[in-house]
């Protein structure tokens, strides 16, 4: 494909893979430990708190989660001897397992994900004349075990953790919007299932304003009931996203020709 029409950019977790049962539970997990077991965050814990749209980096999230239990307990976050290295090093044996510099041993969390789009799906949008690649807070090795061993595609185009400042900052998406197409004027899709995805596109607008960016809010899989679902995409709306969809591959070729439109 060497004159795409428009780009597509996907976040990972929530949208390539579901994390409801592996980020989120190595959160809760970690959450409970560091509290002596007095809190175990619920997803809707979770759902609150990556709402305010801060908290994409979840060994961050956890510290803030840990830090506002002891605090609902009347302590000061100041006098608390919380490590962060510590944390993220907890959370990554539950989520990678207990060679979490190793990818080809791990045997944590991460190798249950179910996938929520196949490689069909990207090929369908290369032959429509669409450019594709990804823009994630994963680390990079989490992004490419799903990408590479689970999906079984080795993309162009991946920015991960360390590659560019954290959500919402936009830098990230622009970057990889400018490396999947060189027509800086081409109109570019984010498809993420946060706030901070959809405030990143916002602030993209502002930052690289020549080109039409679009936000595209995806239903995460956790949220089990249909009122869930409402709630869920009522706040990706106010958010600012230009349309919520049930999972990633509704967002086909012919979607994104009306969502352009």
């Amino acid at each position: 494909m060497t004159q795409p029409w428009a780009i597509a950019v996907f976040d990972i977790d929530g949208v390539v893979r579901d994390v409801s049962r592996s980020y989120r539970r190595a959160l809760a997990d970690t959450v409970e430990h560091f509290t002596d077991g007095g809190y175990r965050p619920t997803p809707a814990d979770i759902d609150r708190l990556k709402g305010e749209g801060s908290w994409n980096n979840d060994w961050k999230a956890s510290e803030e989660l840990i830090y506002r239990y002891y605090e609902s307990q009347g302590r000061d976050r100041n006098t608390l001897a919380l490590d962060y290295e510590t944390i993220v090093a907890f959370f990554q044996v539950r989520y990678r397992g207990k060679q979490p510099d190793r990818p080809a041993a791990w045997d944590g969390y991460i190798c249950d994900e179910p996938l929520l789009m196949s490689a069909d799906y990207l090929q369908s949008l290369s032959r429509a004349g669409i450019a594709w690649g990804f823009f994630s807070g994963a680390t990079p090795a989490s992004a490419r075990f799903v990408l590479e061993q689970r999906l079984g595609i080795t993309p162009t185009v991946l920015i991960a953790m360390g590659d560019a400042p954290d959500k919402p900052n936009p830098t990230g998406l622009i970057t990889a919007a400018q490396q999947l197409a060189t027509n800086p004027h081409l109109p570019a899709i984010y498809a993420g299932d946060t706030v901070a995805d959809i405030l990143t596109v916002r602030r993209a607008r502002y930052e690289a304003s020549d080109r039409p960016w679009y936000a595209v809010g995806v239903l995460p899989p956790h949220l089990e009931t249909a009122s869930d679902r409402d709630r869920y995409a009522q706040q990706l709306t106010e958010a600012g996203a230009d349309c919520v969809i049930e999972g990633v591959e509704a967002l086909t070729s012919d979607h994104i020709q009306a969502l352009l439109a």
